[in-house]
């Protein structure tokens, strides 16, 4: 573990690119609890790497007990503003967390590409931390969606898995397929029981952006879109996998 890193610095946006977008807060949100729903434990629910709270709140509408680990302060304090008391925050490196029990529900959104060794954190959620059967909600970012193949043949990155400079400050260490997101959870030990595709993306997030205040994009094309994704998972923005407990 790379105890250098500066989790602070790292959720800042930079110069020319944010770490979250309009559309991570207004769109995929609600598509990834909806794709969440039919899965869902009744029980408690862990979120690992909560940033500050916007994606908490929508677990807060579902469940009475939730807790959250970060390893970024200035995050924690962001979302206790903005959630009160209605979460248990632990401030500490999935690495080193003691957790005080095991969780019905745990979830791990677009962070596992930012762990410096992916698979030992998934171990930790298999043996230490998913109740017996509990539901295991993974989704990273999709090295294969469209908008990053478009950017490949543009020139602007140099293939579909690479991580781009902004993305390396951001934390990002590497950018996964849904091949290589199941192979770290079944090293883990993991069983992949669900594997799907959030929202087909033919556009960048900045593009989403300025599309989204204007009336060019109608809430049944956005249908449309996560409608398609389930079909195309490879083509998505997000790659989702759930998980229960391995042998």
């Amino acid at each position: 573990m790379n105890q250098q890193r500066d989790y602070n610095s790292e959720i800042r946006d930079t110069a020319d690119h944010q770490y979250a977008y309009g559309f991570d807060f207004d769109v995929m949100h609600p598509y990834m609890i909806r794709s969440f729903e039919p899965f869902f434990n009744k029980g408690s629910l862990l979120e690992l790497g909560s940033f500050k709270g916007d994606f908490t709140r929508r677990f807060v509408e579902h469940f009475d007990d939730v807790t959250c680990v970060e390893a970024s302060g200035d995050a924690i304090a962001e979302a206790k503003r903005k959630l009160g008391d209605k979460v248990d925050y632990i401030h500490s490196l999935f690495e080193t967390a003691k957790l005080p029990r095991r969780y019905d529900n745990i979830v791990l959104t677009h962070v596992l590409e930012h762990i410096d060794d992916p698979v030992r954190v998934l171990k930790r959620i298999n043996d230490e931390w998913l109740a017996e059967g509990g539901r295991f909600f993974l989704v990273c970012p999709n090295a294969n969606a469209p908008s990053r193949q478009i950017a490949v043949k543009m020139g602007l990155i140099s293939h579909n898995a690479a991580v781009t400079s902004a993305e390396a400050e951001h934390g990002h260490r590497c950018t996964y397929t849904l091949d290589t997101l199941e192979r770290d959870a079944v090293a883990a030990g993991l069983k992949v029981v669900h594997r799907s595709g959030i929202f087909f993306k033919a556009l960048a997030n900045f593009q989403w952006d300025r599309l989204l205040q204007t009336d060019i994009i109608s809430k049944e094309y956005l249908e449309g879109c996560y409608k398609l994704g389930q079909h195309y998972p490879d083509l998505c923005s997000s790659i989702f996998l759930m998980c229960e407990r391995g042998e």
